[in-house]
């Protein structure tokens, strides 16, 4: 009864964002119109046969093996590899120099986890263990392996992030900086050239792990992280970085007969995207771009909110992030829709009704940081019986609240709703941040996968 109920709420949301489409984007930049009720991919997923047409990217995170124990075979075992087109690994990090770099610092770069950390037969992809004598092993080793049993999976390395933008506006500055940045990235990513660490590592010891680079660099010309820096410039000379990683994971492409992809994590604030993107520009370089989706609200805020809504009036949207960046010249089958694999939270809420947009005392208690709570932590909160859900079918987004807690959330629901809007607009498809906060048979990565279709 609860799997008839939710294929049935799945076409009345989908239906809804169809009707949507016409009722508050007539203008929008050509798309399709209505959309196509989705279909159950094959349940081998896009790691067999032909890739699917629509991506499906998902961020690793290097920390996750540590507390949460999500390690890259997790991906096999629930099935999310083989539903992936793109495999992002997060982070890189930009040194003061201006370089990218992997020497053991703490809170700043953790070559132990990427290539060195031997991992036993029951926790490696393909079975068996790692030796004291293979110059690659961690996590690097494992996409490899993960990568060598789904040959349509590809692997980008993902640079910065909000904590480890920091060096990004310095090493942009110039065209020598900019040279010198990506040369080493390339260099140490793409060409696999790791340092040598003992046994590990060593020239060409990661080669043909990475199939691309993607930037996240939080926020070019505006405020990220406390200790990042920023300047006006910054919208230019990321542009020229941009043509920069172009340029060169071209003439390296050419010299190995492939194609190196190019991407980048982008704002929804309209005030971040004209302060730091000159979107018409840099489309022209990149092989998409993964639109911010989520955070639109966060546990820090006095009042509970959506942190993800489909659809919202005066407030930030997932579908007014994508027509900004339309209305700014870029291309909509390069516009991929980031959503979250977990949920933002308030406690001490006040003001009765169903909890949100009221006032709350402060952030969440969740596992592993207040406020923030991976999807598998707060589906059981969902079957409690303790939290109710509550829906808005027509803006996309989901809650739960005992009278007291709030956490705004994407479930499967939520998500069918989503990727039939990406379908329907004719974007490039989904990313999510992050995998490991999916539930161990991944129940999300599934949703999305049938969601988007063939």
């Amino acid at each position: 009864m609860r799997r008839r109920l939710l294929q049935g709420s799945a076409l009345v949301a989908a239906a809804c964002v169809t009707s949507l489409l016409a009722t508050l984007a007539p203008t929008a930049s050509a798309a399709p119109t209505p959309a196509p009720t989705p279909a159950a991919a094959p349940e081998q997923g896009a790691g067999h046969g032909s890739p699917p047409s629509l991506k499906r990217i998902g961020y690793f995170t290097q920390w996750g093996v540590y507390g949460r124990n999500f390690q890259v075979k997790d991906l096999d075992t629930s099935g999310t590899a083989a539903r992936l087109t793109h495999l992002n690994y997060a982070f890189g990090n930009v040194d003061t120099s201006g370089k990218c770099f992997l020497t053991p610092q703490p809170g700043e770069s953790d070559p132990w986890a990427d290539y060195q950390r031997p991992l036993d037969a029951a926790t490696s992809v393909d079975g068996t263990a790692d030796t004291d004598t293979q110059t690659l092993a961690g996590n690097f080793n494992q996409i490899r392996e993960l990568k060598a049993k789904h040959k349509n999976l590809k692997a980008l390395i993902s640079l910065g992030g909000w904590s480890w933008s920091t060096n990004f506006s310095d090493a942009a500055l110039t065209p020598a900086s900019r040279k010198a940045l990506v040369t080493s990235c390339i260099d140490l990513y793409i060409k696999g050239n790791l340092p040598k660490d003992g046994v590990r590592g060593g020239d060409g010891s990661a080669a043909g792990v990475f199939d691309g680079i993607d930037i996240d660099w939080e926020w070019p010309g505006s405020a990220g992280d406390t200790d990042t820096v920023f300047r006006p410039e910054d919208k230019k000379n990321f542009t020229a970085l941009v043509r920069e990683f172009r340029t060169q994971l071209d003439a390296y492409g050419k010299q190995q007969r492939k194609h190196y992809e190019l991407s980048a994590f982008v704002p929804t604030a309209e005030e971040k995207i004209d302060a730091g993107f000159e979107v018409r520009k840099i489309m022209k370089d990149f092989d998409f771009v993964n639109l911010q989706g989520y955070d639109f609200h966060v546990s820090g805020e006095k009042k509970t909110a959506q942190q993800s809504a489909l659809f919202a009036r005066d407030d930030f949207s997932v579908h007014g992030t994508v027509q900004s960046w339309l209305e700014r010249g870029a291309p909509a089958r390069k516009l991929v829709v980031g959503m979250p694999f977990y949920g933002q939270g308030w406690t001490g809420v006040t003001g009765g009704g169903n909890g949100l947009n009221k006032p709350a005392t402060g952030p969440a208690p969740a596992q592993w940081a207040a406020g923030y709570a991976d999807y598998k932590e707060l589906k059981p909160l969902a079957r409690s019986g303790a939290f109710k859900v509550h829906r808005d079918l027509l803006r996309g987004h989901a809650w739960l609240f005992d009278g007291t807690t709030l956490w705004t959330y994407d479930d499967p629901l939520v998500l069918t709703t989503k990727a039939a809007y990406v379908r329907a607009r004719g974007l490039g498809g989904a990313m999510a941040w992050s995998l490991d906060g999916d539930t161990a048979d991944g129940e999300l990565m599934r949703a999305l996968d049938r969601g988007l279709g063939r």
